[in-house]
């Protein structure tokens, strides 16, 4: 008998006695060990949450892999049962007997974790070892409670936060913040998007591990002294992935922006710019430190006041970065009515502009470099999907 048939009839066995939950529950202290992985398995998809809730009790392994449950109410009736099944040791000074007889207790273990809205998390997080989780996303948390999260994370290697709300900001918690990030030695990416940084990235940047290679840093009002910084850094020597998007960091001068892709050349692999009012002048001057990128993948620029003109010389000055394959640009500024606004936006003349970049893309033996028009104002903010979370339960035996 062969091992696939085997998990087949495993399979049907578990399915087979979650016909008869009470007999199952009474059984469980004889059913042998290689049944209660599918049995688990089969009882969490199906949701039987009494089943769950016993099976937890006597589980007999050091780990018990949930897998990824989404923010869906089923899932959370379901995980709530699994919670409920939990041997939870008592307080350390009680004298009860429960101490004397306890041979272990479980903890749910989170490797990613994502948070829309704390207050609807809150009685979840109380049971999660919160020094398991590596991947941290939260949105619309004030700075408190994400400073709360954060001391008890020492292990993260990407931070990511979302709608900040600017009003919990202040000096005592923007320290504490930042006290909580330079402890975050394994940290290599960190995206803060609506987060009020002005004239304060030196001080981010104090803290963060020099190997960061990831930052993300969209709709945070940086400013020409932030973008300085960031070049005179030393995370620039590392970064792959850098957005700037919504930031209007090139209303004024492009010399700190040019500095920082002179440090980032050897390094750098998708660049995102998008909405940053970067002009004919601005990209025009960028366009030789661009060009010496030769790691870069992936190109996004969308909706910046670009002509036609000036966007056939990026793409003469562009192919001849061999690993770069895609470039996101924006409509140039001819084939709208009126550009500021983004009304009435003349599609021929826009088929034109695409035909001539793919005759230009031909001439240089460029075919594999897809270059792909972005006509609106881009969403910075992620889209709401639901979140992902991989949660692991350990059973720790008692000495």
């Amino acid at each position: 008998m062969d091992q696939k048939t085997t998990v087949t009839l495993l399979e049907l066995a578990a399915k087979s006695l979650l016909n008869n939950e009470p007999a199952t529950i009474h059984a469980l202290d004889e059913i042998p060990r290689d049944l209660f992985v599918p049995l688990f398995n089969a009882a969490f998809l199906g949701g039987h949450k009494t089943i769950l809730k016993a099976m937890v009790k006597v589980w007999p392994f050091r780990c018990l892999h949930i897998g990824s449950l989404t923010t869906r109410e089923s899932y959370y009736d379901i995980l709530e049962a699994v919670i409920d099944g939990l041997q939870i040791l008592p307080a350390q000074n009680s004298s009860s007997c429960k101490i004397q007889q306890n041979v272990g207790s479980l903890h749910v273990c989170c490797r990613d974790l994502q948070i829309d809205r704390m207050s609807g998390h809150k009685s979840i997080l109380q049971f999660l070892d919160l020094g398991c989780i590596e991947n941290l996303e939260m949105d619309q948390a004030n700075l408190s409670e994400v400073v709360t999260l954060l001391a008890q994370m020492i292990h993260l290697n990407s931070l990511t936060l979302c709608n900040i709300p600017f009003k919990t900001y202040n000096r005592r918690k923007f320290r504490s913040f930042l006290l909580c990030l330079g402890r975050l030695d394994h940290l290599q990416e960190l995206s803060l998007s609506f987060f009020c940084l002005t004239d304060q990235l030196h001080k981010l940047l104090r803290v963060v591990p020099p190997q960061l290679d990831s930052l993300y840093l969209p709709h945070c009002q940086l400013s020409h002294r932030d973008v300085t910084v960031l070049s005179q850094s030393s995370q620039a020597t590392h970064l792959r992935v850098l957005s700037l998007s919504n930031n209007h960091i090139f209303s004024e001068v492009y010399e700190p922006f040019q500095a920082l892709l002179e440090k980032v050349s050897s390094t750098l692999q998708h660049l995102v710019i998008n909405n940053c009012m970067i002009t004919d002048s601005t990209l025009s001057a960028v366009i030789p430190a661009l060009s010496h990128c030769t790691q870069l993948h992936v190109l996004s620029f969308a909706f910046n006041p670009i002509t036609m003109p000036v966007l056939k010389s990026l793409l003469q000055h562009l192919t001849s970065l061999m690993k770069l394959k895609y470039v996101i640009y924006p409509v140039p500024v001819h084939c709208y009515e009126e550009w500021i606004f983004h009304d009435r936006l003349d599609r021929q003349k826009l088929a034109e502009v695409q035909a001539q970049l793919e005759a230009m893309l031909h001439g240089a033996q460029r075919n594999d470099m897809k270059w792909v028009a972005f006509d609106k104002p881009y969403a910075t903010k992620r889209k709401q999907t639901m979140p992902t979370t991989y949660w692991y339960l350990h059973q720790h035996i008692a000495a």
